[in-house]
């Protein structure tokens, strides 16, 4: 879409700082910006390198989960209780502006036309698109904007957006279309991440006597929201239908939007939730619905055969991405007496026999997790095991200087591997050495259990969302048992688990932290000490650390990619060696298995299955 000439561009800002009270920090306007350096694409691009601009538009595309919910309570996606339906937020709503998937940290336009941040980095300035409307055709307006940066900073959202939009001072309507953000503290992530708040209309839950629903308890209210579709049926906890709104403000004309060619391809999306993975795939091979991203490694290699494989009926690819792979593993939450001690944490993870699980259970598709940030240059380990650089120990030097018992003495020599059972290794030596630390923590073995000095055994609870995961668990206790240790493994549906999550009731689980190519605020949420003591938070584990705080606020502030390459490979040492996780495994693929008629451009480089599938493919024979 064309900008703004120039002269006008200058004069508008020009006049709209000394309004604000912001003369000294005009700043140009452009639809792009990047968190560091510039954006890869310039004003005025059509599309994006990654997406097919022909592709043609038509047909419904047919989902199932994508994850492990089997229902949903709410059309709410930003409130703490309930499930919300698939789809909702991705197909629903819309930002201000829209990152591209082959750059590691940009946004551009969406419903803002042009972006201005302040040359001081202590605001930015969005101007909305006065083409830009919500679904029921009403003006997209500043006063709207506001209120959806309240609503999500008020206790009526989930306690996550307060802690993620922290350094968030206030939102500011200038005018109507002009909407600016004020910045506590100069950080070079704010302006991207608030161009990606989520928006919506003031008068969602609006009621026919004119009273509005309080937003926490919104539940079947439909959304109105900016986004390319619109609810057409649902059947609560079974499927969930949209279609495409034929007055899309982003797509009128026979003209779309620079940052819309090449998506949303289908006419309708329809959600089928199955009631476990084995339903799920059998639905799948039998044609109930059109792709699916497999997650166990043994379905890939024994369950994707059959006829309909064998006449190419469906298909099946791993697709190669250059994603981070963050951190997965068994997660223990510290709140629990039992696994204060890192010694005690260290312990559990030798009792993890990786290499067996990938010989018998994973036909050799998965690398070990070796970092909070595998698979990126932003892993302490990523160019092999080494000590800190001097950028890394003029971070960590002051903290173990202040916070001695935070900083582990291990942070300053190479990065530890997980532990291996491979040759010479063994896991007879291992567990050795996971005894050796639990005594001197005060864990003996006697009277048939391993007890502490009072008495009591070690015990404990191991929870999931579901039964596909007991096999590598069993593997796993089967091992702990061997030390002496007891642990009882509870499985229950998505929503109960979601709930014991989001009041940190439980002892250990599975975690996923998804990696970031351009980490920030979202690790406020993950590991900082104030998340931890709110419900609802990332920081499943309770991770309150003086240390890890300060190298958080050394990530979030960080005005290069250099000082972010140090201050997180600083922040990997320390949360690696405080032992919080016994790490997993990765796959650095993709697996996709779909029909012969589904279509999809060259992937881009950093991307998740899913909506890669939802955005950007189409069917062969649309019209």
């Amino acid at each position: 879409m064309p900008m703004f000439p120039a002269i006008r561009q200058i004069t508008t800002f020009l006049l709209l700082a000394i309004l604000v009270g912001l003369a000294v920090n005009v700043a140009h306007a452009a639809q792009g910006i990047a968190q560091y350096g510039k954006p890869k694409y310039a004003d005025g691009f059509s599309h994006f390198d990654y997406v097919n601009p022909q592709a043609p538009r038509g047909g419904t595309l047919v989902l199932p989960n994508p994850d492990r919910r089997t229902s949903f309570d709410k059309f709410n996606p930003f409130t703490l209780r309930g499930v919300a339906a698939p789809g909702v937020a991705q197909l629903m709503f819309e930002s201000l502006a829209v990152g591209s998937a082959d750059e590691v940290s940009s946004a551009y336009g969406l419903i803002a036309e042009d972006i201005a941040v302040a040359t001081d980095k202590m605001s930015v300035v969005f101007r909305i698109r006065p083409e830009a409307k919500f679904s029921d055709g009403s003006p997209i307006l500043a006063s709207d904007v506001k209120h959806s940066f309240d609503t999500l900073m008020s206790s009526l959202a989930n306690p996550q957006y307060k802690t993620v939009y922290a350094d968030v001072k206030q939102a500011v309507i200038v005018s109507d279309r002009v909407i600016r953000f004020d910045f506590k503290n100069r950080n070079p992530e704010l302006p991207v991440m608030v161009g990606t708040l989520p928006v919506f209309s003031r008068n969602w839950g609006k009621k026919p006597d004119g009273t509005i629903t309080p937003f926490d308890k919104l539940t079947f209210e439909l959304p109105i929201a900016s986004g390319p579709y619109v609810i057409e049926s649902y059947k609560a906890g079974k499927t969930m239908i949209f279609k495409r709104n034929p007055n899309y403000w982003a797509d009128q004309g026979g003209k779309t939007l620079n940052v819309r060619v090449g998506f949303y391809n289908f006419d309708r999306v329809n959600y089928k939730l199955y009631s476990d993975d084995a339903v799920r795939l059998e639905a799948f091979k039998a044609g109930e619905f059109d792709a699916l991203v497999e997650y166990r490694a043994k379905n890939w290699a024994k369950s994707y055969v059959g006829p309909r494989f064998n006449d190419g009926t469906l298909e099946k690819k791993a697709f190669l991405n250059h994603n981070g792979a963050g951190m997965q593993g068994f997660a223990m939450n510290v709140r629990r007496p039992i696994f204060q001690d890192p010694r005690v944490r260290q312990a559990l993870g030798y009792a993890l026999d990786f290499e067996w699980l990938n010989r018998q259970l994973f036909f050799e598709q998965y690398s070990r997790i070796n970092s909070y940030f595998t698979n990126s240059d932003l892993s302490a380990n990523f160019d092999g095991p080494r000590k800190p650089t001097e950028a890394e120990l003029k971070l960590l030097k002051p903290l173990k200087a202040q916070y001695p018992q935070w900083v582990p003495d291990a942070v300053f020599g190479p990065m530890p591997a997980a532990p291996s059972t491979a040759s010479p290794d063994s896991l007879r030596q291992n567990l050795r050495k996971a005894r050796d630390l639990l005594t001197q923590a005060g864990w003996q073995y006697r009277d048939g259990a391993l007890r502490n000095m009072q008495g009591e055994p070690f015990r404990f609870e191991m929870v999931e969302d579901g039964p596909f995961f007991l096999r590598v668990i069993s593997s796993y206790v089967r091992n702990l048992e061997k030390l002496g240790i007891q642990v009882d493994i509870r499985t229950s549906d998505f929503a109960l688990h979601q709930k014991r999550m989001d009041e940190y009731d439980f002892d250990m689980t599975t975690i996923r932290f998804p990696d970031s190519q351009s980490p920030g605020n979202e690790l406020w949420d993950r590991f900082g000490s104030q998340a931890a003591k709110e419900k609802g938070s990332d920081n499943v584990i309770g991770v309150q650390s003086p240390v890890v705080d300060a190298l958080v606020d050394a990530i979030v502030k960080a005005q290069t990619r250099e000082e972010l390459r140090a201050a997180t490979r600083a922040l990997d040492r320390v949360l690696w060696n405080s032992y919080y996780v016994i790490p997993q495994w990765y796959n650095p693929t993709h697996r996709i298995a779909y029909r012969k008629e589904m279509r999809y451009p060259e992937p881009p480089l950093y991307y998740t299955a899913e909506s890669w599938i939802l955005l950007n493919w189409w069917k062969e024979g649309a019209r």
